[in-house]
């Protein structure tokens, strides 16, 4: 290499170096990030440790909907991301939980937390499980809530493709009997590793039925059982007082639990 260099012009033997500089940073943060994954593997997640949290926002990738949700949990004392989706969040939901998995490595990398919890919105909540079962987030996830997330599909998606003659790849994949939600859901929706913790609202116009949003093995919390009065829509989850209560009791040092009654 150094005979090489000397015969090359000083402007080239810069961009050479420059080059080569790049490529050992970019091996070196892939050797971290295989580290984080291998030390990780295998080693039970602490429960009574609550570490960094990370907010999935749903179909369209709108991080300014997980507001509330992020202000509930800063005022708690937590550390919390926002998760930015890939493109305009209506790609492939596999690839979406593919960057999950990033943002997750660089958060434990960079916080030194032995895990983190997750909340995922709307078909935040599918990329969440994507996560969990293909992409190491079941050595990673200490805690997992995902908030009115179509696990089952929904009838809105088979409608707006219907209509529209298709719709983008993620809508597709929320389509109720989908190539990916048939993985996804077969064998068991709760994967070990995380606890796993549901809420949906009987009001929910656009993951219907809203029994698409509860998982065989989780806590599944329903708004309307919490309070009866509600009428809490899709939207309005993020920001309702029974999610909110949720988010306490099932992502703090504590077992996982149902919120007390109350609206």
């Amino acid at each position: 290499m150094p005979s090489a260099l000397s015969a090359l012009s000083p402007q080239r033997r810069r961009l050479v170096l420059v080059v080569v500089g790049l490529v050992g940073v970019l091996v070196l943060a892939l050797a971290a990030t295989l580290v984080v994954r291998a030390l990780t593997r295998g080693r039970p997640v602490p429960q009574d440790r609550p570490g960094p949290v990370l907010l999935v926002p749903g179909y369209g990738g709108r991080t300014a909907s997980l507001d509330p949700l992020a202000a509930v949990l800063r005022a708690e004392g937590r550390d919390v991301t926002i998760v930015s989706l890939l493109g305009d969040g209506t790609g492939d939901l596999d690839a979406q939980a593919g960057h999950l998995a990033d943002v997750a490595d660089d958060v434990l990398r960079t916080s030194g937390a032995p895990s983190v919890d997750v909340v995922g919105y709307s078909a935040g909540g599918v990329v969440v499980r994507l996560w969990v079962r293909d992409h190491g987030g079941d050595v990673q996830a200490r805690r997992v809530l995902t908030l009115g997330s179509p696990q089952h599909g929904t009838s809105v998606a088979a409608l707006g493709a219907e209509v529209a003659g298709g719709c983008p790849t993620a809508c597709e994949q929320l389509l109720p009997d989908s190539s990916l939600l048939r993985r996804l859901n077969a064998g068991d929706e709760t994967p070990s590793g995380p606890e796993w913790a549901t809420v949906r609202s009987a009001s929910d116009q656009v993951v219907t039925p809203t029994g698409s949003a509860a998982l065989d093995g989780a806590l599944n919390v329903l708004v309307q059982d919490a309070c009866p009065s509600a009428t809490t829509s899709h939207y309005q989850l993020p920001a309702d007082a029974v999610v909110a209560a949720t988010v306490r009791s099932t992502l703090g040092a504590g077992p996982v639990a149902a919120p007390e009654p109350g609206c």
